[in-house]
């Protein structure tokens, strides 16, 4: 067996949706499938594309987002290892609703959607695992909007922080200008408000990256926008 087929095996494993399958069931989608390697900043696929297959990351990240009519980019999602996109395919096999780029060099199997469809013919709790990830992404895609029309730069760069350190560390390493790409604002600005906070013992910044040091300081922060 490949490196490759194993990773693919260990993804499908890590993936809420694919445990819900039997063993045999993911051996055969496995087999099925095929591996898709993309560079950073190369396009998986833009809203409006066929709708044609489920793509599970095997490494890497993908970030899924959609632009809006005013130029700017609402981020809806980063997914990492054993994520799964692409659901609404399998589904109505329609047009993609948000666009799929690579974040950094990652690696991906494909699923066509007809070989999916076959194998869930005889998994219903796969089927209605599906349907729950999906609702769960519909969720997650509504907060994203809210976000992007209701909550200032500091609410929208206090939930950013929030959601990278509560991976399991403090510190947030993405770079500050990666940052200020994914809450639409200019780096200058990212910049100053990281500055007020660290003042304020909200955050830590070094070049290692942004430490949180007052997690419940930025959670009162966003509370607070919210209710204005």
């Amino acid at each position: 067996m490949s490196d490759e087929s194993v990773s693919a095996a260990a993804a499908l494993g890590k993936s809420a949706l694919f445990r819900a399958f039997s063993a045999d069931a993911r051996i055969a989608i496995e087999r099925r499938g095929t591996v898709v390697k993309l560079a950073p900043e190369q396009r998986l696929f833009n809203k409006g594309d066929p709708g044609d297959a489920l793509y599970v990351v095997l490494e890497g990240e993908i970030e899924v987002g959609v632009g809006t009519q005013g130029g700017r980019h609402v981020r809806f999602a980063a997914l990492g290892p054993g994520a799964v996109l692409g659901e609404m395919a399998v589904l109505d096999g329609g047009a993609r609703s948000a666009d799929a780029v690579a974040s950094r060099r990652t690696r991906l199997l494909r699923i066509a959607r007809d070989a999916l469809l076959e194998t869930l013919d005889g998994e219903p709790k796969a089927l209605l695992t599906l349907a729950a990830e999906l609702v769960g992404r519909l969720r997650k895609a509504d907060a994203a909007l809210e976000s992007a029309v209701l909550l200032d730069l500091a609410a929208k760069l206090a939930l950013l922080l929030l959601e990278e350190s509560g991976k399991g560390q403090r510190l947030v390493q993405i770079p500050q200008g990666e940052m200020a790409r994914r809450i639409a604002v200019s780096r200058e600005k990212l910049n100053r408000k990281l500055g007020a906070w660290r003042e304020e013992g909200l955050v830590d910044v070094s070049r290692a990256g942004v430490r949180v040091c007052d997690p419940c300081g930025l959670e009162a922060l966003v509370q607070r926008q919210a209710e204005e």
